[in-house]
């Protein structure tokens, strides 16, 4: 008895090649980007003992619509965790506009979202800079380093969310 596998397979070969000549196949680079995307930069990859890291986070609407709203929290990695030695806050925040730097609301691991503003418009950014301070009793030889995930909601009612998303790196080194 011939099994019928042959058979199928040569039906699903004949409608992929169909397919695809008329251009119904779904192409890879035909994809759409991210809705937002969200970075990260930081103005020094060291510092010492009682000095400071500007982490800029630049928040991009890639949709047509405007973002309404946006929840972002900011988390210490793991290898960061594990380096009690290590003593950092935040301390300042500041969101970058046309007419300058205004500070912004918040500063820590919490919902950072507001930190942006109100809407974003299509194919806009919006940079916040919070600036890590090291304390002056900090140990050394250690990296610090972030992770954030985030949600944002559009005004065609849609929504989105990434992460995470990581931060360079600063290393503390001794003097």
């Amino acid at each position: 008895m011939r099994s019928p596998l042959p058979r199928r397979l040569g039906l699903t070969a004949v409608l992929a090649f169909l397919l695809a000549v008329f251009g119904l196949a779904p192409s890879a680079s035909a994809a759409d980007p991210a809705p937002t995307t969200l970075t990260f930069a930081t103005d020094s990859a060291t510092t010492t003992p009682g000095g400071t890291v500007k982490l800029s986070m630049t928040l991009t609407n890639n949709k047509t619509y405007d973002v309404w709203f946006v929840y972002q929290t900011i988390d210490p990695t793991w290898l960061t965790t594990q380096r009690p030695d290590l003593k950092y806050s935040f301390t300042g925040c500041s969101l970058a506009t046309a007419a300058g730097s205004t500070p912004c609301s918040g500063t820590g691991p919490n919902n950072l979202g507001a930190n942006y503003g109100s809407t974003i418009p299509p194919g806009q950014s919006r940079t916040v800079t919070l600036t890590l301070q090291v304390a002056a009793d900090s140990g050394c030889n250690g990296n610090i380093g972030f992770y954030s995930y985030y949600y944002a909601e559009f005004s065609d009612s849609s929504n989105t969310n990434g992460g995470p998303v990581y931060t360079p790196e600063t290393r503390v080194l001794c003097a």
